[in-house]
């Protein structure tokens, strides 16, 4: 069957991806200026070497090549006993030389993999390649009595001019470029999530930093029947089947989104008997869709040469001699063999490096599972509904930690603990010491409970016949009569079974 006479329900959907790492490091990858932007003015952190002026010449930064080295060693990739630089040669105005420092035939990671899951299956995604290069700078377009446009969703016609900023230019890249293995846009967004992972555990990413990961994804849909049991399609296959590039997207969300309409609109393509064309496209993030930009580029439009002011890297001793830190599966496997826990908790205690390293300093003081409680659920439950992150309040960790204290020493009960302390805590700042005291939260002494045990059964004698008929149910609202005569300072559990016990008495 040929691919134009296919109907879309026989069409295998084939993805690639070209994903863009900013690579976390002090100064740029070839020039000392500093990558710490912020919200400085345009513009400042710019030198001869990043603004590309005559006779400038480069320095490879260290730090960005030892970060690259541990990319590779996570992903199991071979490195090269040595690793040469070239010139990518296009014209853009962001990109002041008309030419990119990059790596071409000889990047320092090649053959590695990446494991991720997917919808409860575990998969094996091939790298390619991964390479160090440079960021170009960013661009602004402006209409007059409007201000900046959203470059990612005009174009630059409804701009009365374009502003320039050249603070990004030289940020170290990791362009890290994967087979045709995915299937679908959602495994795309789960390997996204995963590499991510492992890049911010590495110390070599920031997701937080504007811009910090890019995607570009080739798409095609192929002839389902060309798609072997194991999932592997042949070269031929690929290589007759025209692809698209959808660029600069700048999330999982984002990639899942634009695959998922791209993949639809190739499909209704052939359905309808009209070819796909191979070109670049754009993703619309405003109105979910995909645009065509220009005609696809061929490797040779770049006309790659060495970078003749750049020698050659001898790195291969260096896999040896850098060493990357436990990485988030072995940490995910340790979590549950050390701390008992199980898969689902260790899963979201590892989810980032600093919510782990939160959990394993509050695991080193109480039990546990009263830990991964209040770390896992508590905590970072309240956090997500305030759209905070466990770094904002990194800080607090001994504030955090007294908390916890108060309900292991059965102190304050873990409702009022997590409804009151920790919710006021985070919003008004305050210590947890000073919210009991003000809101007279210290637990009912056992006096107290009992004569409240009491005085709920003698006022409700309708509950106390019905859990004497056999009503197990009947004692929860039992409970709740005495929770609200102690002003819910008294342990539910406790509360459970002095009720238990008067009335089997």
């Amino acid at each position: 069957m040929s691919q134009s006479a296919a109907e879309a329900s026989d069409l295998a959907v084939v993805i690639g991806l070209e994903v863009h790492v900013q690579l976390e490091t002090a100064t740029k990858i070839f020039c000392g200026c500093s990558t710490d932007v912020g919200a400085d003015d345009p513009n400042t952190h710019t030198c001869p070497v990043c603004l590309g002026l005559p006779g400038a010449l480069p320095v490879v930064n260290e730090a960005a090549v030892e970060a690259g080295v541990k990319v590779g060693k996570a992903i199991d990739a071979d490195i090269p006993a040595e690793t040469t630089f070239h010139r990518k040669n296009y014209y853009y105005p962001d990109l002041p030389k008309n030419f990119q420092i990059t790596q071409y035939d000889a990047p320092i990671c090649a053959d590695g993999t990446l494991e991720f899951s997917h919808e409860g299956d575990r998969r094996d995604v091939t790298i390619r390649r991964a390479h160090l290069e440079e960021d170009p700078g960013s661009i602004k377009h402006v209409r007059e009595g409007t201000g900046p446009l959203d470059s990612r969703t005009c174009s630059i016609e409804r701009a009365d001019y374009t502003l320039i900023d050249y603070n990004r230019a030289g940020t170290p890249l990791m362009e890290i470029v994967t087979e045709p293995d995915f299937r679908a846009p959602g495994e795309v967004r789960s390997f996204l999530e995963k590499l991510e992972e492992v890049l911010e555990y590495l110390g070599v990413f920031d997701a937080t930093r504007d811009g910090s990961l890019r995607i570009d994804a080739n798409l095609s849909v192929v002839d389902a029947a060309a798609v072997g049991e194991d999932g592997n399609i042949e070269d031929a296959v690929l290589e007759d089947a025209n692809r698209t590039e959808v660029k600069n997207i700048s999330s999982h969300k984002g990639a899942e989104k634009a695959l998922a309409f791209e993949a639809s609109r190739q499909r209704k393509l052939i359905d309808s008997g009209r070819a796909v064309e191979q070109e670049t496209r754009h993703f619309n993030e405003t109105h979910g869709n995909t645009v065509a930009m220009r005609s696809k580029e061929e490797e040779k439009d770049y006309r790659y040469f060495r970078e003749a002011d750049l020698p050659p890297l001898r790195v291969s001793h260096w896999k040896e001699e850098i060493s990357i830190p436990e990485l988030p599966d072995a940490r995910r496997e340790r979590f549950v063999a050390e701390y008992d826990l199980s898969d689902e908790a260790a899963a979201k205690l590892t989810s980032t490096k600093a919510v782990a390293d939160f959990f394993e300093a509050v695991a080193g003081r109480f039990d546990a599972d009263l830990a991964a409680t209040w770390v896992a659920d508590e905590l970072l439950g309240e956090l997500n509904y305030r759209d905070m992150q466990i770094t904002d309040v990194t800080d607090r960790f001994d504030e955090i930690e007294r908390l916890v204290a108060l309900v292991a020493e059965d102190e304050i009960t873990a409702k009022n603990a997590k409804e009151t302390v920790l919710r006021t805590m985070l919003d008004e700042e305050r210590e947890p010491d000073a919210i009991v005291e003000a809101e007279d939260l210290g637990k009912t002494s056992g006096d107290e409970v009992q004569s409240a045990v009491e005085a709920a059964i003698e006022e409700n004698p309708e509950a106390v016949a019905d859990y004497e008929a056999g009503d197990d149910g009947a004692i929860n609202f039992l409970v709740g009569q005495v929770m609200q005569k102690t002003g819910g300072s008294a342990d539910p559990g406790d509360v459970n079974q002095r009720l238990r016990a008067a009335l089997d008495e």
